[in-house]
């Protein structure tokens, strides 16, 4: 069964994905404690994690951790948050990531692969040290 939102509910979920995007970390950190589920995804099926790391703001990606965010969700693409914040070389988000416990060999292509894709040898070494 599809739901159907109204315009302001629509335009609300939006919001919360600009704030991800934007690294709004206190503001959309109080809308998930206010009942904000962590784990909603747009029309892409990325999840708020997967922007914040997409758009390196770790102290986003890390509140949102730290509030149940699930950092082994897909997109719609098979791209994962520790996939995102590697391509765009987030030393801290992907530390946050790594020590939540996100799999470095999860999603296609995943992080690893796209250390090796992109030649980003300081990820890479940083994705191995927990592969191994």
């Amino acid at each position: 069964m599809v739901e159907e939102w109204d315009e302001e509910t629509l335009a609300f979920a939006h919001r919360m994905f600009d704030l991800a995007r934007a690294g709004q970390t206190d503001e959309l950190a109080g809308y998930v404690d206010a009942g904000l589920p962590v784990n909603m995804t747009n029309d892409k099926g990325d999840t708020l994690l997967i922007l914040a790391a997409y758009h390196a703001h770790p102290e986003t990606v890390s509140a949102l951790i730290s509030r149940g965010a699930d950092h082994s969700r897909v997109n719609d693409r098979g791209q994962t948050a520790l996939a995102a914040a590697t391509f765009r070389r987030s030393t801290e988000s992907v530390a946050a990531l790594l020590e939540a416990g996100a799999d470095p060999t999860h999603g296609s292509p995943s992080a690893i692969e796209t250390a090796t894709f992109f030649d980003l040898p300081e990820m890479l070494e940083l994705l191995d040290q927990k592969a191994s």
